[in-house]
C-alpha cells in the first residue's frame, strides 16, 4: 500500500491555487464533476472510447451567448480505462494538480493492486478502504460488520440449511460487474434456479460454489449517502436512494397470475442496476441511520489506518420492526448519487443551507481544506 506520507510528497508539488478534480467517466462522475463546477474547480473526465460523448461532448463545457453550460472541462479518452495507471498518464494527472475521486468504476475496471501499490496521485478518500467491498477479501465488510457487532442480514453456512427465504449473491456471467442474484425458500428450489440460470447462462457453477446466501429481509431498501468530513470532524448523512433493478422491477409491475404463466427464459428476475430514485426517512429513523454511521466510521478508525474520508454508502433494508441491516457498503461515493446533482438532497440542502450534493459536498471539503491548509487530512 502507498503510504500517505508518499503521497504528501506529491501534494508539496501542486499548486492548490490550480487544483482539478478528475474521476473515470462513469458510476458517479457527473455528479462528481457538476459539485466540482459549483465549487470553483476545473474538471477533467477519463474516458474510454466508446463510451466517452456523453462526457466529451453532451456535458461538455461551453459557452452559449453570456452563459456557460456543462460541466466537463477536459476529456481524455484512452481506448481502456484502466490507461490512466499508465506512468505517463499519472505525470499528466500531477502535472494538472488533479485530486483524483475514486468510483467504483475506478476500482473495477483499474487493478485493485496497481490502484493501492503503483497510482501515485492523490485520492480524495481512503485507498485503504477501497479493497473492503471485494466480497471474499479476508477484510472485506462483512468481516467489519461482524467484528463491530454492526447489523447485518444473517449468513447461511450451505444451502442445505434454507428454510425460508434467502438471497444467493454472486457475479452475473456475462456481465461480470453485475449481479446474478436469485432468491429461494428451499433447498429445493435453490437447486432449481441454480440449474435453470446455469444453463441460461446468467450464473456458473465455478461462482455459484463461492456465492454468499443470506436470509432475505422482507422491507424497503435505502442507499444511506454519508459523508465524513475531516476537516470539520462530523459524519453528515447527505442523501438517500434507491434502485431500478433490471429484469426484477418489471416483474413486480406485473400482476401476480402474469409471473406465475411467464416461459421458462423470462421467470427468474434479474438485478441489474440501471437507475436511482430520491427517499427520505421518517424522522424517527434517523438517529437509528446516524448511529449505523457513526458505528461504522469509528470501526474503520480501528481497523484501517486513517479509516474513512468523505463520502460512504451503507446499504440497508429495513425490517417489519422498523430495524437496519446493512447488505452492502461501498467505501466511497455511492452509485446512486447522481439523483443529487444540481438540485442537492433534502438532508444535504436543510444542513448546508443551499443545494448539497455529495459531489458539491467533496469539492467544498477540498476546498475547505486548502484555505485551512488541511489537505493532508483529506487525500490518500
Amino acid at each position: 500500500m502507498i503510504e500517505r506520507k508518499e503521497i504528501w510528497e506529491v501534494l508539496e508539488n501542486y499548486d492548490l491555487e490550480k487544483i482539478k478534480i478528475s474521476a473515470i467517466a462513469s458510476h458517479s462522475a457527473l455528479d462528481t464533476f457538476d459539485g466540482a463546477k459549483e465549487e470553483g474547480f476545473s474538471t477533467i473526465a477519463i474516458c474510454q472510447k466508446g463510451r466517452h460523448k456523453t462526457y466529451a461532448e453532451y456535458f461538455k463545457t461551453r459557452k452559449i451567448g453570456e452563459k456557460t453550460i456543462g460541466c466537463i472541462d477536459e476529456a481524455w479518452i484512452f481506448d481502456k480505462f484502466n490507461e490512466i495507471l499508465l506512468e505517463e498518464n499519472q505525470e499528466k494527472l500531477r502535472k494538472e494538480n488533479v485530486i483524483f475521486i475514486p468510483n467504483r468504476s475506478f476500482t473495477s475496471y483499474c487493478s485493485l493492486n496497481d490502484i493501492e501499490n503503483k497510482f501515485f496521485v492523490p485520492l480524495f478518500g481512503s485507498r485503504c478502504l477501497l479493497r473492503m467491498e471485494e466480497r471474499g477479501e479476508k477484510r472485506d465488510y462483512y468481516w467489519l460488520l461482524e467484528k463491530e457487532g454492526l447489523p447485518f442480514p444473517e449468513k447461511i453456512e450451505n444451502p442445505e440449511e434454507i428454510d425460508e427465504l434467502c438471497i444467493v449473491k454472486l457475479h452475473h456471467a456475462v456481465k461480470k460487474l453485475e449481479r446474478g442474484f436469485f432468491t429461494c425458500a428451499s433447498y429445493k428450489e435453490y437447486k432449481e434456479k441454480a440449474e435453470k440460470l446455469i444453463k441460461q447462462g446468467v450464473i456458473t457453477k465455478e461462482d455459484l460454489e463461492k456465492a454468499r446466501i443470506e436470509r432475505y429481509i422482507i422491507g424497503p431498501v435505502f442507499n444511506l449517502d454519508f459523508f465524513y468530513s475531516p476537516v470539520l470532524k462530523q459524519i453528515e448523512l447527505l442523501g438517500i436512494d434507491w434502485r431500478f433493478e433490471t429484469s426484477l422491477d418489471g416483474h413486480v409491475r406485473l400482476p401476480a397470475d402474469q409471473q406465475l404463466n411467464l416461459p421458462e427464459k423470462q421467470k427468474i428476475p434479474e438485478y441489474t442496476v440501471c437507475g436511482h430514485n430520491m427517499a427520505t426517512l421518517r424522522e424517527s429513523l434517523l438517529e437509528k441511520a446516524f448511529s449505523l454511521a457513526e458505528k461504522f466510521v469509528e470501526a474503520c478508525k480501528k481497523h484501517y489506518d486513517y479509516g474513512i474520508i468523505g463520502p460512504f454508502c451503507l446499504q440497508t433494508c429495513v425490517d417489519k420492526d422498523l430495524n437496519f441491516y446493512i447488505y452492502d457498503v461501498a467505501p466511497r461515493i455511492g452509485g446512486g448519487t447522481n439523483i443529487h446533482m444540481a438540485i442537492g438532497h433534502p438532508y444535504g440542502n436543510t444542513l448546508w443551507r443551499c443545494n448539497m450534493s455529495t459531489g458539491r459536498r467533496m469539492a467544498l471539503e477540498i476546498k475547505m481544506a486548502i484555505e485551512e491548509e488541511k489537505m493532508k487530512e483529506v487525500v490518500s
